[in-house]
């Protein structure tokens, strides 16, 4: 697990986390469904009824928006890696490049700085 991908990681828990959170859901959805039917007056069944409805919906499309936040997690992540790895190898060659042409690996300027021309008089 260590050496693992941070992305396939954070997609692997976001799948779990949707299993889970799919069934809470569904069990909210059972839960308006048998007070449907233990209710005493059709509008009580009713408006139970709906209630089930309703709950199934609203958190099948918030499930479904923490999925796509987690996608994106995950593929920033891995994008923010992949531009990290490509600054990293183009330093290296930079560095490369200036050992070998025989420049300094820094460009300070220390102790280069111009002194004062006095005037003559």
């Amino acid at each position: 697990m260590a050496d693992a991908d941070l992305d396939a990681l954070i997609r692997q828990l976001a799948k779990q986390q949707h299993k889970t959170l799919t069934a809470a859901v569904k069990n909210q959805r059972d839960r308006y469904a048998a007070l449907a039917a233990k209710a005493k007056d059709a509008q009580g069944k009713q408006l139970n009824r709906q209630l089930a409805k309703d709950a199934l919906e609203i958190g099948t499309s918030t499930v479904k928006r923490l999925q796509m936040s987690a996608d994106n997690a995950a593929y920033s992540h891995a994008r923010s890696m992949r531009q990290a790895i490509d600054a990293a190898k183009e330093a290296a060659k930079k560095a490369v490049k200036e050992t070998k042409d025989g420049k300094p690996k820094t460009s300070s300027k220390k102790g280069t700085k111009k002194k004062p021309v006095k005037s003559g008089s």
